[in-house]
């Protein structure tokens, strides 16, 4: 049987969490990009990796990567990568175990791949769009809770309006967050500023074919490759507390988006 796209995909995912994770727990070169945004030596390393296998697995295919400078040049073509090569790197600089290798083929503006590779959890999470999310051979789903209160969230503390929530564990990857969403191990996810697409590009397929709903911090749906490579917010959640979810949020949310 001919190996797939996706499963190409999968094993050069697998191999860049090798890379990554041979350098975990050791001595490595860091910086700040801007203040409060730390890089390291194998951010770099595993992104050019990443760009050379993905980039010889599809030649026409854009690129936009948080290590890489941007160019307009993705915008021409109906197929890019987005790839965040360590997606939670304070954890990766900590010695934690909540950071993962994140790449998405995004064609005409939607994921259709997405892998997340995260090697010091032991796992390995993959879709293909139509044909459900995995974690490494098991299916996930999303939870099906039907009540907002109550709903489990990966943070550190809650705002004041949400102690009705449930804090469970917060990995710093917002991928794996998300994913968690997908897998029924949390009910909502939410950030409520711009962000980077190649943050959330594979956890937003993952989700999707997880069952869970996803949209920006206002409920409108997501799209990809835009020439800012931005986003306002994710939210992510169980299926039936979106609705909620988003009216909930939607004052906060709308007073960051005016700032």
């Amino acid at each position: 049987m001919a190996e797939s796209l996706a499963d190409r995909v999968s094993a050069i995912a697998a191999e860049a969490g090798a890379l990554a994770l041979s350098r975990f727990g050791g001595e490595v070169k860091r910086w700040e990009k801007t203040p409060g945004h730390p890089v390291c030596e194998v951010d770099i390393a595993v992104d050019q990796l990443l760009r050379g296998r993905l980039s010889a697995l599809l030649p026409e295919a854009g690129w936009l990567s948080e290590e890489t400078v941007d160019s307009a040049d993705r915008l021409g073509g109906r197929r890019v990568w987005v790839v965040d090569p360590i997606d939670g790197t304070r954890d990766y600089l900590r010695g934690r175990p909540g950071w993962a290798v994140s790449i998405a083929l995004v064609e005409d503006g939607q994921p259709v791949i997405a892998v997340l590779d995260a090697p010091a959890r032991r796992e390995h999470w993959r879709a293909v769009a139509g044909e459900g999310a995995y974690r490494g051979t098991v299916r996930v789903r999303a939870s099906g809770r039907t009540e907002l209160a109550g709903a489990r969230v990966p943070a550190d503390a809650l705002a004041k309006a949400d102690r009705d929530f449930v804090v469970v564990t917060k990995p710093n990857s917002i991928a794996l967050r998300m994913a968690m969403v997908a897998a029924g191990e949390a009910d909502l996810l939410a950030t409520l500023r711009w962000g980077h697409e190649w943050d959330i590009a594979a956890a937003v397929l993952i989700a999707r074919e997880g069952g869970a709903a996803v949209s920006d911090a206002l409920g409108r749906p997501l799209s990809f490759n835009t020439p800012r490579g931005e986003a306002f917010g994710v939210l992510v959640t169980a299926p039936a507390i979106h609705a909620a979810a988003v009216e909930r949020l939607r004052e906060r949310a709308e007073a960051a988006i005016a700032r």
